[in-house]
């Protein structure tokens, strides 16, 4: 079954919760986590792989916390999918070729690789800052006033 693992999706939730900051805004982890529902033992790994793909930089201390290294609309679902799950790859047979024992003979493999195309459009399309702009609009938010998804 084709599916995004858990940290995956927390990751995602991490870089919502950021996205919908104004730049530069830093937030500790603990806000996150109570905002985004994000069990505290998985906060760690997930925030030092976003730091490791420079999706966000962290800062020590006190006045701590992490805040997104690139602009939201500059970051998408792909980005967060490809750092957690490595690339998308629907299929055994869309590698490349000499990897299908059926090769130009396979009427199934076409249709593969357009549906991972389709997937893989979708996520690259879809940016932090659409997100955060679907939130709220859904909740009548001014776009100077984006508040957490819990609140």
């Amino acid at each position: 079954m084709l599916r995004i693992n858990r940290q995956t999706d927390y990751a995602v939730r991490v870089v919502l919760a950021l996205a919908q900051e104004s730049m530069g805004t830093r937030m500790s982890t603990k806000e996150i986590g109570a905002a985004m529902l994000i069990p505290k033992n998985f906060l760690p790994r997930i925030v030092a792989k976003l730091a490791q793909k420079k999706i966000v930089v962290t800062f020590a201390g006190r006045d701590g916390g992490l805040q997104l290294a690139r602009e939201s609309q500059d970051i998408t679902l792909k980005d967060i999918v490809e750092a957690f799950e490595g690339p998308l790859v629907l299929s055994e047979c869309i590698p490349g070729d000499d990897f299908c024992p059926f090769e130009d003979a396979c009427f199934v493999r076409p249709r593969w690789t357009r549906l991972q195309q389709v997937i893989l459009d979708e996520l690259d399309s879809t940016s932090f800052l659409d997100l955060a702009e679907e939130i709220k609009t859904k909740r009548g938010i001014p776009p100077t006033n984006i508040l957490p998804l819990s609140a």
